[in-house]
């Protein structure tokens, strides 16, 4: 499967899924209901699920493990995506039936950056060996710092240094107009001009947040694997089911409260393989059954024991 045909393949069909998703399923804006976002995040995964099984076929036992831890902790890592998605959307007062567009543009143009580096990532840890080790300190780092975070010191799309700069490169409507990203409008003298909506802003504050997350989670798969096919499509797997996993997710994402200490473990637990690779070897199955460990215990402290007020 890892040939051309293969790199071409998976992205023909992710091509041709996304194509049926607007064109077809969601031509029109409207309200994305619980249960189609539980069906569709359950359609996702169930596809990730039968990519696994063919990686395990023809690549074999390893590369199959592989994709699943790959897919587990991007999956994971992007519930805190969400978390930050409900802040834009809501400091925005974006409608809930123009959430899908933004999100499924934001896909696209997530699955475009995050390519660009996974090829570039995978091209330094080709030749220069010793960038796994500064990929793993930061992953140290990063999962330390999330872990002593506090809830004020969270993402504010006010101090977001991309709105500042969006807002003053290019003129913005004051009111949406329905689910466009760009209109005409008449300028101070009368004359027809391009200006962007607040949707477009908050298209754009959704890419580049993506781009900070994918900075966390793209040098932990290189922990688990350095095929770049492997990298590439268990983390395009995962983004492809965020839109429906947000509208799944979204309300009531604030109730597990201990899920960020969890993918703080989770990041520090793959920087110190990392690290320590050279002098211990973590077997591709142990490493899978401690990320479902941790995310399944955080996710179970968070059911049973809530904090007041969540």
């Amino acid at each position: 499967m890892n040939s051309l045909w293969g790199w071409v393949g998976f992205n023909v069909v992710v091509l041709a899924i996304l194509a049926l998703d607007l064109g077809v399923l969601h031509r029109r804006a409207v309200k994305v209901s619980l249960k189609e976002a539980a069906t569709w995040s359950a359609v996702w995964v169930a596809l990730s699920l039968c990519f696994a099984f063919a990686i395990y076929k023809t690549m074999g036992e390893e590369s199959g493990l592989e994709f699943l831890t790959g897919y587990l902790i991007e999956y994971a890592l992007s519930v805190d995506n969400i978390f930050v998605f409900v802040l834009i959307f809501s400091y925005f007062n974006v409608p809930e039936k123009y959430q899908h567009r933004v999100l499924f543009w934001g896909i696209i143009g997530a699955l475009i950056l995050r390519g660009v580096m996974i090829v570039a990532g995978s091209a330094l840890v080709t030749r220069f060996s010793w960038t796994l080790y500064f990929f793993g300190a930061f992953l140290v780092f990063t999962g330390i710092r999330m872990a002593l975070q506090k809830d004020e010191t969270a993402y504010n799309p006010e101090r977001d240094p991309v709105l500042r700069l969006s807002r003053r490169l290019i003129p913005v409507t004051a009111e949406y107009s329905g689910d466009k990203f760009f209109v005409r409008e008449p300028d101070a003298t009368g004359k027809l001009r391009y200006a962007a909506t607040p949707l477009f802003i908050v298209l754009v504050l959704v890419d580049t947040t993506d781009i900070i997350f994918a900075t966390d989670s793209i040098p932990a798969i290189f922990a688990v694997t350095r095929d770049p096919f492997i990298v590439y499509t268990s983390n395009i797997c995962a983004v492809l089911g965020l839109r429906q996993l947000y509208f799944l997710l979204a309300s009531v994402v604030d109730k597990f409260v201990y899920l960020k200490l969890g993918l703080s473990l989770v990041l520090i637990f793959i920087g110190g393989k990392m690290l320590l690779e050279h002098f211990v070897h973590i077997p591709i199955l142990g490493a899978l059954g401690v990320v479902g460990a941790v995310l399944g215990a955080s996710i179970l402290a968070s059911l049973r024991w809530p904090r007041p007020g969540h």
